[in-house]
């Protein structure tokens, strides 16, 4: 069956037309037409569907008290907001993502809810996309060292009270497995979900926290199987300085030593990356998400992005669970992006054209989406409508609908979404799950789940004020 969009304004990827029919059939596009828009009606500006290409697919841990702390604690707060309900947690998540206009998400899994075996749980995420619509790439997160900071944790095992330390010990330190049980996972997880709309990845959660013989192993399975692989690199200040004390010759050299740092890589923030280390990233291919919102949130600084670009590194965006007003809004953190990163005066990095075509294609590449997503024929019929009445809602004189866009965008402006020509999104709700009903039961049932931390909670006055002073004066400070 053959379908129509109209648009008042396309934006192909490539450029912009003008009262365009989008054609499509069978989750493809098959023609662009110009001049075929009816005159009457509400205006809409088409671009292809958003890509948010860093994420965890949680909730936001600032309603679990983990506002205002850099991600050392941040990140040791944020159990209290395990995952009740794996696939209550992942179709919310994927559904507020949708609902900001993306057809696209990655899930770098960091926090499975251990209430099943984890290719159960993958299945249940998995089955969370295919109701939301919204194609995945789906990351096991692995790390084998360092569970509490970059370095010897007895240090701040020592600092807790004797009530405070086992709690800690049992949440947080566990004997590794060899890497080749976790290789040997994520093969049977690819065999339980991989497909047109699901692509699984390594999920290495960072250098810091990956062995070199964990690291190297995964680097050799990703060259052999040619899976991607996505990591978070140099994102905060304490991490930065591990990497200058761990790798004196360059961690991001080492990674292209061991053959990790390919075209196959997708690296998370980068803020703390150097003008040599960006060459290198940009010489190999690989891709960097940037993640503007969160970086602010965790006080990790603004990263390089622009220089990044200027050196020739592929730039994406993503949200990280954590976007300006913690809404996932996706349009909103690729104009914060856009607008922080493109320069001063005269002197810019990116048309927004260009921007908005960069952020889809390098966003696509790095989630396993096929092809760049330009709105052309034979391509997938994976766009966005947007409401250019509310965008343009003086309509004094023409105004180029992208500029509109990077100015007053969010995710108001959205009214339809469409993965392989399915709407995922309608009148700017999902359609694959109610999401008013499902964010209420998963609220219920986080509430429900808190007591089973209450000796974290008992913990974390002693827990947050020994790692400061391990970061701060003992470690990396």
């Amino acid at each position: 069956m053959t379908e129509t969009a109209f648009a008042t304004s396309l934006f192909t990827g490539k450029g912009l037309v003008a009262n365009a029919a989008l054609r499509y059939q069978d989750g493809v596009i098959d023609a662009v037409l110009p001049d075929q828009a009816p005159e009457a009606g509400p205006r809409r500006l088409v671009v292809p569907a958003l890509v948010n290409a860093h994420d965890h697919a949680r909730p936001s841990a600032t309603s679990f008290g983990a506002a205002n702390m850099p991600l050392e604690t941040w990140i040791l707060r944020s159990v209290l907001g395990t995952p009740p309900d794996p696939y209550l947690t992942a179709a919310v998540s994927l559904a507020r993502t949708a609902r900001s206009g993306c057809g696209a998400m990655m899930v770098h899994y960091t926090r499975p809810s251990g209430t099943m075996p984890i290719v159960d749980e993958a299945r249940q995420i998995a089955r969370a996309a295919a109701d939301v619509g919204i194609r995945i790439a789906f990351a096991l997160a692995v790390r084998d060292q360092n569970p509490l900071v970059y370095g010897d944790s007895a240090a701040v095992l020592d600092a807790l009270p004797t009530e405070a330390r086992q709690p800690v010990e049992d949440l947080f330190v566990r004997s590794p497995a060899p890497p080749t049980a976790y290789l040997d996972l994520v093969d049977e997880i690819h065999a339980a979900i991989a497909g047109p709309l699901v692509d699984v990845q390594y999920g290495p959660a960072g250098v810091q926290w990956c062995s070199p013989a964990l690291l190297e192993a995964i680097a050799e399975r990703s060259a052999a199987t040619g899976r991607r692989v996505h990591m978070h690199l140099l994102e905060t200040i304490y991490q930065r300085a591990w990497a200058d004390r761990a790798f004196p010759g360059g961690m991001v050299r080492y990674l292209k030593d061991i053959g990790l740092l390919s075209e196959r890589l997708t690296l998370a923030h980068c803020v703390h990356a150097r003008p040599d280390e960006l060459d290198l990233i940009a010489e190999a291919g690989a891709t960097i998400v940037t993640n503007f919102s969160s970086n602010l949130h965790l006080h990790s600084g603004l990263g390089p992005i622009g220089e990044a670009h200027r050196r020739g590194c592929a730039i994406a965006v993503g949200v990280d669970g954590a976007a300006l007003d913690e809404d996932d809004d996706a349009i909103r953190e690729m104009r914060l992006v856009q607008l922080a990163h493109d320069g001063l005066g005269f002197r810019r990095n990116w048309g927004r054209a260009e921007f908005l075509e960069l952020a889809v294609r390098n966003g696509r590449r790095a989630t396993g989406a096929p092809g760049s997503g330009a709105l052309v024929v034979g391509a997938p019929a994976d766009f966005t409508i947007l409401d250019l009445d509310r965008l343009d809602r003086d309509a004094i004189m023409p105004v180029d609908p992208l500029d509109l866009f990077f100015a007053r965008g969010n995710l108001g402006c959205v009214r339809e979404v469409f993965v392989a020509g399915r709407c995922i999104v309608r009148a700017g709700q999902p359609t694959g799950i109610d999401l008013d009903a499902c964010q209420t039961e998963l609220r219920s049932l986080l509430r429900k789940n808190l007591p089973a931390f209450r000796s974290l909670q008992r913990a974390w006055p002693a827990l947050a004020d020994a790692t400061e002073l391990w970061f701060e004066h003992a470690g990396c400070g």
